[in-house]
């Protein structure tokens, strides 16, 4: 079955988060995504941790269906086979420190002075300009230039977000970018410069809260899982432990919530709770009428109740609930992908295709593919030989 990008070939020059996850989305359509790394320890986040069976879990995600060249990049033999490369690729993807590509002769105005269709893409930091663009740049941080920790967690203390959502987000435009740069392409004949930069990635995330504090305004209050301005609106214990999600958006279903799931019909007129306004001055006080409510129930109980009365809800999954969720394997969402620990399961991605299948391929060792590529270059194997005794590769 064809896939949208087979016959696209991408070298990435990446490691962390934000480009692997940028390329493993173009491997997820077809692509055939070459990553370089470095001979021995390879991408860095291979070490961050062997939970997946003796392998990294965040390398595992986003690292699936790639081809992994050895090169040491500082030796001059190394540096060719990768321009070799290059030139016969369609999409450069790079997240290396500020400015570290250009030195090597890869930067995007070199490189498409020579392949004029050649795609590049650069992920940094805070973009390649710019009085920020030599700060080093990790997710945590980010987050915080961003301002996403001034609007997340408790009034008492700030809260990062429990993954790397500023690499994420990277790595979605970087990913969009290049849909868009190839479509583009297609056009013209014509590649482009994609310069992506986590610092914008994140603000485009926070235009909400941006514009509620517009001109000066005071700026959406840190409120944990609640709604910062509608109440009911966030976690509720129930009684056998658990957590319930609840939301509330309007005066009907206000009303359904007090007479169906707290049995308590004249509620809905307490002058304290009978706008959304007040029940937000007053949520101390509702909180409270809820929790005695749901004491005396259990998590299931609870559920029933609000989804009878047609009240959004959630249980408040942890991880493993996550990996057992119903939903995912009611609609067939996992597959399993072999890596250097064997098989291990491997979520779909994001929207169905009834056009192609998603390619769901091995997470590759470090260095698995670079005697297969170097033939495909036309390398011999004296050539190859040399270059491992070089330690080149």
């Amino acid at each position: 079955m064809t896939r949208p990008l087979d016959g696209i070939t991408v070298v990435s020059l990446e490691h962390a988060i934000a480009a692997p996850f940028c390329t493993r989305q173009l491997a997820d359509l077809g692509a055939r995504v070459i990553k370089v790394e470095r001979p021995g320890g390879g991408d860095f986040a291979r070490a961050y941790d062997q939970r997946v069976g003796g392998e990294a879990s965040h390398f595992v995600w986003v690292n699936r269906s790639k081809e992994s060249l050895a090169l040491d990049l500082k030796q001059e033999a190394a540096h060719a086979v990768l321009q070799e490369l290059v030139a016969g690729a369609d999409v450069l993807v790079q997240n290396l420190a500020p400015g570290a590509a250009a030195r090597m002769g890869l930067g995007a105005t070199a490189l498409m002075a020579k392949h004029p269709a050649l795609i590049v893409c650069d992920i940094s930091g805070y973009g390649e300009d710019g009085p920020y663009r030599d700060k080093k740049a990790y997710d945590l941080l980010i987050q915080s230039e961003a301002g996403f920790l001034s609007v997340t967690g408790t009034a008492e203390a700030p809260c990062k977000s429990g993954n790397s959502i500023a690499d994420i987000a990277a790595g979605m435009y970087a990913y969009t970018g290049i849909l868009a740069a190839l479509l583009q392409r297609g056009k013209t004949g014509t590649g482009s410069h994609i310069d992506v930069s986590m610092l914008e990635s994140l603000a485009e995330w926070m235009g909400y809260p941006m514009y509620y504090a517009y001109e000066g305004a005071p700026p959406p209050p840190r409120s944990a899982a609640s709604h910062a301005t509608i109440y009911p609106y966030g976690p509720f214990a129930t009684g056998d432990g658990g957590t319930v999600m609840l939301g509330l958006q309007n005066e009907r279903e206000w009303k359904q919530f007090c007479e169906h799931v707290l049995l308590q019909p004249q509620l809905a007129a307490d002058p304290r709770f009978d706008a959304t306004a007040r029940r937000n001055a007053n949520r101390e006080a509702l909180q409270a009428i809820i929790l005695e409510s749901f004491a005396a129930l259990d998590t299931a109980q609870v559920l029933e109740r609000l989804d009878a009365a047609h009240i959004a809800n959630a249980r408040m999954n942890d991880m493993a609930g996550l990996w057992a969720h119903p939903q995912l394997k009611a609609r067939g969402c996992w597959r399993e992908v072999e890596s250097p620990a064997g098989a291990i399961p491997a979520l779909l991605p994001p929207g169905r295709q009834s056009a192609f299948d998603y390619r769901m391929d091995p997470i590759p060792a470090v260095g698995a593919h670079t005697e297969s590529i170097l033939r495909s270059l036309g390398r011999s194997e004296a050539d190859i030989q040399a270059l491992r005794a070089a330690a080149a590769i």
